[in-house]
């Protein structure tokens, strides 16, 4: 095997408010290596963005902070280098598409200014050379046009073809490890199957690490190898996407395989639920923070917090039963 492009270890981030601490982040580990893809999901509020903000060390400090662990990237330490490197290092060797292109835009700027400013920082193109090396990536994400287009505002854009853009921005610099967080909210079905068929080739095309976080089990079935379950601010599954689909090892995971409507039942079929609410952060239970909502929790659950159980060579879940589970 070879050594991983990024090695994640004991990564944990908290937010200082008034009410409290909240551990959104509570100790994540993972490796990922070059051409790998890495699909990261869970329920709204399990960490899965916050984790990779702080692995771009995007976090607000105050009132956000990184508390320990180590990443890894390239051998290199991210959480020593100080700020200035760490900016050559962001959008350049790692890249992210955030959430919501409208918001990630500037409004008041044309696309064009937008583009070639990553340029100018990482690869010191200015002027006419960073326009046509701008272009040429409009080019390769589908933009038609492309030329012409380069010199709108983003409001000009449909959503699709404003996450293009944004797709386009995060590889003009062609990284070696590219997040991309939700890249397909918002859209509708197929602008979101062409969005996924682009990543694949430019991923692809340019020999890049993927993570793609997402709350679409579909999305990350038919892009990634590799899936982790985030709960709580947890990784509680992790495996090749084979194992994790077809032999689930944690109540959760399987709780949100169930969760997703099947083909090949009736119409009439009820879809099953995860019953309650995910725990609040700021005061997390002493054992399993999934125990309150688990169909087979023993007494164990509630008192310790379960270590990781390998299952395979790639595999492993932090379930009490996970060897048992079927």
């Amino acid at each position: 095997m070879t050594e991983p492009l990024l090695s994640v270890k004991n990564l944990q981030t908290e937010f200082r408010t008034r009410e409290g601490v909240v551990k959104a982040v509570g100790g994540i580990s993972f490796d990922l290596r070059a051409g790998e893809t890495l699909g990261v999901v869970g329920e709204s509020g399990s960490g899965k963005s916050v984790s990779f903000l702080s692995l771009m060390r995007l976090i607000p400090e105050p009132p956000g902070k990184i508390v320990g662990g180590e990443i890894l990237f390239q051998g290199r330490d991210l959480l020593k280098l100080p700020p200035e490197l760490m900016r050559r290092v962001r959008g350049d060797q790692i890249s992210m598409i955030f959430q919501d292109p409208m918001t990630s835009l500037n409004p008041f700027l044309k696309i064009s200014r937008q583009m070639t400013e990553v340029l100018e920082e990482h690869r010191s193109l200015f002027g006419e050379k960073a326009l046509k090396v701008a272009i040429q990536m409009l080019d390769a994400v589908g933009i038609p046009e492309s030329a012409r287009r380069i010199h709108d505002y983003p409001h000009q854009f449909s959503g699709g073809m404003r996450q293009r853009v944004m797709i386009a921005m995060a590889l003009l610099c062609q990284p070696k490890l590219l997040i991309a967080d939700e890249p397909t909210t918002a859209l509708d079905v197929t602008i979101q199957a062409q969005i996924l068929e682009l990543l694949k080739e430019l991923q692809k095309e340019f020999q890049m690490a993927v993570v793609l976080i997402t709350h679409n089990l579909g999305v990350a079935a038919q892009l990634c190898e590799t899936i982790a379950v985030m709960y709580a601010g947890k990784i509680v599954e992790y495996g090749p996407v084979e194992e994790i689909f077809y032999r689930p090892k944690h109540p959760y995971t399987m709780g949100l395989l169930r969760s997703v409507p099947r083909l090949d039942e009736k119409i009439s079929a009820r879809l099953e639920t995860i019953q309650g609410q995910p725990p609040d952060l700021l005061a997390l239970p002493q054992g399993c923070s999934y125990t309150p909502r688990c169909h087979c929790a023993v007494e164990r659950c509630g008192k310790e917090y379960p270590d990781a159980i390998q299952l395979d060579e790639q595999h492993y879940s932090r379930c009490w039963k996970a060897k048992e589970l079927t």
